[in-house]
Protein backbone atom coordinates (compact mmCIF):
# COMPACT_ATOMS: atom_id res chain seq x y z
CA UNK A 1 0.00 0.00 0.00
CA UNK A 2 1.48 3.78 -0.72
CA UNK A 3 1.60 5.76 1.95
CA UNK A 4 1.28 9.62 1.03
CA UNK A 5 1.93 12.27 3.08
CA UNK A 6 -0.59 15.03 2.67
CA UNK A 7 0.25 18.90 3.96
CA UNK A 8 -2.73 21.01 3.75
CA UNK A 9 -4.50 23.29 6.34
CA UNK A 10 -8.40 24.18 3.96
CA UNK A 11 -10.19 20.95 6.14
CA UNK A 12 -12.27 20.66 2.76
CA UNK A 13 -10.05 19.61 0.84
CA UNK A 14 -8.18 17.45 3.67
CA UNK A 15 -11.53 15.44 3.75
CA UNK A 16 -12.33 15.31 0.03
CA UNK A 17 -8.50 14.07 -0.52
CA UNK A 18 -8.85 11.58 2.05
CA UNK A 19 -12.34 10.25 1.05
CA UNK A 20 -10.96 9.93 -2.77
CA UNK A 21 -7.55 8.08 -1.70
CA UNK A 22 -8.79 6.04 0.49
CA UNK A 23 -11.30 4.86 -1.28
CA UNK A 24 -8.35 3.52 -3.69
CA UNK A 25 -6.01 1.83 -1.04
CA UNK A 26 -3.69 4.66 -0.39
CA UNK A 27 -2.31 4.95 3.28
CA UNK A 28 -2.62 8.78 4.35
CA UNK A 29 -0.92 11.26 6.72
CA UNK A 30 -2.39 14.35 6.99
CA UNK A 31 -0.64 17.48 8.42
CA UNK A 32 -1.52 21.12 8.63
CA UNK A 33 1.45 23.30 8.59
CA UNK A 34 4.52 23.34 6.52
CA UNK A 35 7.02 22.93 9.50
CA UNK A 36 5.36 19.47 10.61
CA UNK A 37 5.43 18.62 6.99
CA UNK A 38 9.62 19.43 6.83
CA UNK A 39 9.97 17.07 9.97
CA UNK A 40 7.88 14.29 9.13
CA UNK A 41 8.97 13.82 5.29
CA UNK A 42 11.02 11.47 4.45
CA UNK A 43 11.29 9.39 1.65
CA UNK A 44 11.94 6.36 3.33
CA UNK A 45 8.34 6.37 5.30
CA UNK A 46 6.41 8.12 2.38
CA UNK A 47 5.67 7.65 -1.35
CA UNK A 48 4.61 11.02 -2.31
CA UNK A 49 3.87 14.20 -0.59
CA UNK A 50 1.16 16.26 -1.70
CA UNK A 51 2.13 19.86 -0.69
CA UNK A 52 0.04 23.19 -0.53
CA UNK A 53 1.73 26.48 -1.30
CA UNK A 54 -0.63 28.49 0.72
CA UNK A 55 0.22 26.53 3.99
CA UNK A 56 -0.14 29.23 7.41
CA UNK A 57 3.09 28.80 9.20
CA UNK A 58 6.02 28.05 6.39
CA UNK A 59 5.18 29.00 2.38
CA UNK A 60 5.32 25.75 0.74
CA UNK A 61 8.34 27.40 -1.34
CA UNK A 62 9.63 27.06 1.70
CA UNK A 63 9.19 23.55 2.54
CA UNK A 64 10.62 22.73 -0.70
CA UNK A 65 13.34 24.94 -0.74
CA UNK A 66 14.26 23.43 2.92
CA UNK A 67 13.17 19.45 1.82
CA UNK A 68 15.52 19.74 -1.37
CA UNK A 69 18.46 21.76 0.29
CA UNK A 70 18.14 18.57 2.76
CA UNK A 71 18.72 16.42 0.00
CA UNK A 72 15.07 14.83 0.21
CA UNK A 73 14.50 12.53 -2.89
CA UNK A 74 10.60 12.38 -2.21
CA UNK A 75 8.59 12.81 -5.76
CA UNK A 76 5.72 16.05 -4.40
CA UNK A 77 3.39 17.27 -6.51
CA UNK A 78 2.20 21.09 -5.57
CA UNK A 79 -1.53 22.13 -4.71
CA UNK A 80 -1.24 25.96 -5.41
CA UNK A 81 -4.27 28.45 -5.94
CA UNK A 82 -1.78 30.06 -7.56
CA UNK A 83 -1.90 29.79 -11.35
CA UNK A 84 0.36 32.40 -12.38
CA UNK A 85 3.25 31.06 -14.48
CA UNK A 86 5.98 32.51 -12.71
CA UNK A 87 4.36 30.71 -9.34
CA UNK A 88 4.42 27.70 -11.72
CA UNK A 89 8.02 27.86 -12.71
CA UNK A 90 9.15 29.17 -9.15
CA UNK A 91 7.75 25.79 -7.90
CA UNK A 92 8.84 23.55 -10.77
CA UNK A 93 12.71 25.35 -9.99
CA UNK A 94 12.50 24.34 -6.55
CA UNK A 95 11.78 20.84 -6.91
CA UNK A 96 8.46 20.11 -7.38
CA UNK A 97 7.95 16.79 -9.71
CA UNK A 98 4.35 18.22 -10.16
CA UNK A 99 1.45 20.59 -9.74
CA UNK A 100 -2.00 21.17 -9.94
CA UNK A 101 -3.91 24.33 -9.84
CA UNK A 102 -7.04 24.45 -7.46
CA UNK A 103 -10.08 23.58 -7.99
CA UNK A 104 -8.96 20.67 -9.57
CA UNK A 105 -11.06 17.26 -10.36
CA UNK A 106 -9.78 14.44 -7.89
CA UNK A 107 -9.29 12.24 -11.38
CA UNK A 108 -6.83 14.05 -12.78
CA UNK A 109 -5.03 14.63 -9.17
CA UNK A 110 -5.14 10.72 -9.03
CA UNK A 111 -3.60 10.16 -12.75
CA UNK A 112 -0.81 12.47 -11.35
CA UNK A 113 -0.33 10.74 -8.34
CA UNK A 114 -0.15 7.22 -10.16
CA UNK A 115 2.84 8.49 -12.48
CA UNK A 116 4.85 9.86 -9.90
CA UNK A 117 4.73 6.67 -8.15
CA UNK A 118 5.16 4.37 -11.15
CA UNK A 119 8.46 6.96 -12.38
CA UNK A 120 9.78 6.55 -8.94
CA UNK A 121 9.53 2.55 -8.45
CA UNK A 122 12.85 1.16 -8.87
CA UNK A 123 14.70 -1.95 -10.60
CA UNK A 124 14.87 -5.10 -8.73
CA UNK A 125 17.68 -6.59 -10.50
CA UNK A 126 21.47 -5.13 -9.45
CA UNK A 127 22.25 -5.80 -12.62
CA UNK A 128 20.31 -3.20 -13.90
CA UNK A 129 20.69 -0.90 -11.10
CA UNK A 130 23.54 1.01 -12.75
CA UNK A 131 23.73 3.67 -15.88
CA UNK A 132 26.75 4.87 -17.17
CA UNK A 133 27.34 7.44 -20.15
CA UNK A 134 30.62 9.17 -20.34
CA UNK A 135 31.17 11.01 -16.49
CA UNK A 136 27.63 10.70 -15.59
CA UNK A 137 26.47 7.68 -13.21
CA UNK A 138 23.28 7.20 -11.98
CA UNK A 139 22.24 4.48 -9.22
CA UNK A 140 18.90 3.96 -10.16
CA UNK A 141 18.76 1.61 -6.72
CA UNK A 142 19.43 4.14 -4.62
CA UNK A 143 18.47 6.94 -6.94
CA UNK A 144 22.05 8.68 -6.59
CA UNK A 145 23.69 10.79 -9.22
CA UNK A 146 27.61 11.33 -9.76
CA UNK A 147 28.94 13.68 -12.26
CA UNK A 148 32.67 11.75 -12.36
CA UNK A 149 33.47 11.46 -8.47
CA UNK A 150 31.08 14.52 -7.35
CA UNK A 151 27.40 13.56 -6.27
CA UNK A 152 25.24 15.26 -7.38
CA UNK A 153 21.36 16.14 -5.56
CA UNK A 154 18.64 15.63 -8.29
CA UNK A 155 15.02 15.83 -7.66
CA UNK A 156 12.98 12.82 -8.37
CA UNK A 157 12.23 14.47 -12.13
CA UNK A 158 15.58 15.64 -12.82
CA UNK A 159 16.64 11.96 -11.83
CA UNK A 160 14.12 10.73 -14.37
CA UNK A 161 15.11 13.35 -16.85
CA UNK A 162 18.88 12.06 -16.69
CA UNK A 163 17.77 8.73 -17.07
CA UNK A 164 16.10 8.97 -20.02
CA UNK A 165 19.10 11.01 -21.50
CA UNK A 166 21.07 8.04 -20.32
CA UNK A 167 19.00 4.65 -21.97
CA UNK A 168 18.90 7.10 -25.21
CA UNK A 169 22.61 8.92 -25.53
CA UNK A 170 22.68 8.79 -29.12
CA UNK A 171 19.00 9.94 -30.00
CA UNK A 172 17.74 13.33 -29.96
CA UNK A 173 14.45 13.59 -28.08
CA UNK A 174 11.88 15.99 -28.89
CA UNK A 175 9.76 18.21 -26.15
CA UNK A 176 6.82 16.08 -26.66
CA UNK A 177 8.66 12.70 -26.19
CA UNK A 178 10.42 14.01 -22.98
CA UNK A 179 6.51 15.21 -22.06
CA UNK A 180 5.10 11.86 -22.48
CA UNK A 181 7.75 9.81 -21.05
CA UNK A 182 8.50 12.21 -17.52
CA UNK A 183 5.27 14.21 -17.17
CA UNK A 184 3.03 11.17 -18.83
CA UNK A 185 0.14 13.24 -19.03
CA UNK A 186 -0.99 15.98 -21.44
CA UNK A 187 0.66 18.88 -21.36
CA UNK A 188 0.00 22.52 -22.53
CA UNK A 189 1.99 22.41 -26.00
CA UNK A 190 3.25 25.86 -25.10
CA UNK A 191 4.47 24.85 -21.54
CA UNK A 192 8.40 25.91 -20.97
CA UNK A 193 8.66 22.55 -18.78
CA UNK A 194 11.15 20.72 -20.24
CA UNK A 195 13.31 23.98 -20.57
CA UNK A 196 13.27 24.45 -17.19
CA UNK A 197 14.52 21.13 -16.22
CA UNK A 198 17.01 21.44 -19.04
CA UNK A 199 18.06 24.14 -17.49
CA UNK A 200 18.26 22.10 -14.03
CA UNK A 201 20.33 19.41 -15.56
CA UNK A 202 22.90 21.72 -17.09
CA UNK A 203 23.73 23.78 -14.11
CA UNK A 204 24.04 20.61 -12.19
CA UNK A 205 25.25 17.97 -14.54
CA UNK A 206 26.97 20.67 -16.45
CA UNK A 207 26.97 23.01 -18.83
CA UNK A 208 27.46 21.05 -21.85
CA UNK A 209 26.01 18.26 -21.16
CA UNK A 210 23.02 18.06 -22.74
CA UNK A 211 22.81 19.85 -26.43
CA UNK A 212 20.23 21.50 -28.03
CA UNK A 213 19.61 20.19 -31.56
CA UNK A 214 17.80 23.93 -33.20
CA UNK A 215 14.09 23.13 -34.58
CA UNK A 216 14.42 19.09 -32.90
CA UNK A 217 14.85 18.81 -29.35
CA UNK A 218 17.82 17.89 -27.38
CA UNK A 219 20.20 14.90 -26.79
CA UNK A 220 23.22 13.58 -24.36
CA UNK A 221 26.47 15.08 -25.79
CA UNK A 222 28.81 12.25 -26.16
Amino acid sequence: MNRILIAEDNPRICAFLETGLQAHSFNLTIVNSGKEAVKIADHRHFDLLILDLGLPDLDGLDVLATLRGQGEPLPIIVLTARDGLDDTVAGLEGGADDYITKPFRFEELLARIRVQLRNSQVPRSKEESILKVNQITLNLLTRQAWVGDREVDLSAREFLLTEVFLRHPQQVLTREQLLDRIWGYDCDPGTNIVNVYIGHLRKKLGDRCIETVRGIGYRLRL
